[in-house]
């Protein structure tokens, strides 16, 4: 069934410690035939800003994305599997990764924390049920899902989501640089389309992903602000995109990580998060 056209009864599969193993063997059998992944995380805001002196205005945005992410700690994840028809696997097609996450010890902008409760995350389970974000580094690393050149990434206003999936894979600091972070990112992400970037190519489409969304006629599944909901939201809003620009398919961009114009969607992307939290 295509991605843009799917029904209610489509499953997005909550994750938790207790079943990740099983989950992740069922994800390494599926990308080998669904290898477009949608993906959405959710994190707890932004809180500071960088200080100091800065060559440029990107920069300056690398640096306020690196502090944030050094800092907090993801809670969800969200990916969504397609061919590249934008057809889904039989069954699930959705899972949602839900991390440990503790109110008392962790960092967090309280209007993040906030907006994500009132959407439904169960703050109290990602404490006490959460993934623990080593093992689950450890189970993706060997799941056919990253390091892998056929797999594509389709994402929406991604350079926190990108941000943070490369701390959880090195179990690192982000470097200093952006031209190291891109060389990491090419590593484990060698092609990345971003839908806020090839929206460039749609005339009349503006906004974030639920305005997008709404333009394009489709109807979410699950509720917004979730990782899951959003993941796949995101891929019907690529192939729904797709459908209505084949005449210019030579026109679009694939955003790869080796190209200069991810590193423009998430100074984008810092550029309109730091404004929304007044930094």
């Amino acid at each position: 069934m295509p991605a843009a056209l799917v029904e209610n009864s489509q499953v997005i599969c909550e994750v938790w410690a207790s079943n990740l193993e099983e989950e992740m063997r069922k994800i390494r059998e599926i990308v080998l035939s669904y290898s477009y992944i949608a993906m959405d995380t959710e994190f707890p805001g932004v809180v500071v800003r960088p200080i100091g002196e800065f060559r440029s205005s990107i920069d300056y945005q690398y640096q306020l994305l690196r502090c944030n992410v050094d800092l907090l700690k993801i809670i969800q994840l969200g990916l969504t599997f397609t061919n590249e028809k934008g057809e889904y696997p039989s069954g699930i097609n959705t899972w949602q990764f839900n991390f440990k996450f503790n109110l008392t010890e962790d960092m967090y902008s309280q209007d993040s924390i906030d907006l994500l409760a009132n959407s439904g995350l169960q703050f109290q389970k990602h404490e006490e049920e959460g993934i623990d974000t080593l093992h689950f580094a450890e189970l993706l690393m060997t799941s056919g899902v990253v390091l892998c050149d056929n797999v594509k990434w389709l994402s929406f206003h991604s350079g926190y989501d990108f941000g943070y999936m490369v701390k959880l894979l090195t179990d690192s600091r982000l470097p200093e640089e952006e031209h190291e972070f891109f060389h990491i990112l090419n590593l484990f992400f060698p092609s990345i389309y971003d839908v806020k970037y090839l929206m460039k190519s749609c005339k009349n489409l503006k906004g974030g992903l639920q305005e997008v969304a709404d333009q394009l006629d489709l109807q979410r599944i699950g509720r917004q602000h979730q990782a899951g909901s959003d993941s796949l939201l995101t891929g019907m809003a690529f192939f729904r995109m797709k459908e209505q620009t084949e005449e210019k398919l030579g026109r679009w961009i694939m955003v790869s990580t080796r190209n200069v114009s991810l590193l423009k969607v998430i100074v984008v992307t810092c550029k309109q998060d730091s404004k929304e939290f007044g930094l």
